[in-house]
């Protein structure tokens, strides 16, 4: 499948559940707290540089925005949270529709999980984990702006990533770089052998 990414197209973004595509193919998720670089990272993997809506107010995407690739396959980006001065009602409807979107939705396949290098497993990220988790979903962790730190401090923070989640095996760690393209081949390799052990179960 390699670079079928390039080929990603904008198909629907939803409010909640009901909204969403039918429940069959395969989606890989696409998750991370506001300003972590999630549609930066979507783009760099599509060669779209306007795919994913980067904004300059962190949180302002409220929707789930589907992506559509070949056969059936999508990519889905989940709002995110973090910065944003989001009202508390807000906060708890999306709480509300992760979790129905986490249980209900079966052709989940995987989730690609955005954090900075500098700043990973925030409280919105270890909850996002254990949904994960919970419902069995393997996870890769993507940590983002790996350029902004030096090469050793960038491999330490992958580390120390690695050793927090290490109980967990369905859990891989790379490092990624939008700006300088870094970890590109390597979200594709995993891309492509969650998406093919899905085709063949």
């Amino acid at each position: 499948m390699h670079n079928s990414y390039r080929q990603a197209k904008f198909l629907l973004s939803c409010p909640s559940l009901k909204g969403c595509p039918n429940d069959s193919g395969y989606e890989v998720i696409f998750a991370g707290r506001s300003n972590a670089g999630k549609s930066s990272a979507i783009n760099t993997l599509t060669e779209q540089k306007k795919l994913a809506k980067v904004s300059r107010t962190p949180g302002r995407t409220q929707h789930l925005v589907f992506f559509e690739l070949e056969n059936d396959r999508r990519l889905v980006d989940l709002p995110g949270y973090g910065y944003a001065k989001v009202p508390d009602s807000v906060k708890q409807d999306w709480h509300q529709n992760m979790s129905q979107y986490f249980d209900n939705r079966k052709c989940i396949k995987a989730a690609i999980l955005v954090m900075d290098c500098r700043h990973p497993l925030k409280p919105f990220d270890q909850m996002m984990l254990e949904w994960c988790i919970n419902s069995k979903v393997p996870v890769n962790i993507l940590l983002t702006k790996s350029d902004k730190l030096k090469k050793g401090a960038a491999s330490s923070a992958r580390l120390s990533v690695m050793k927090a989640v290490k109980d967990s095996p369905s859990i891989n760690v790379q490092l990624f770089s939008s700006l300088k393209k870094e970890g590109v081949p390597e979200l594709c390799t995993y891309l492509d052998k969650i998406f093919e052990m899905s085709n063949e179960g």
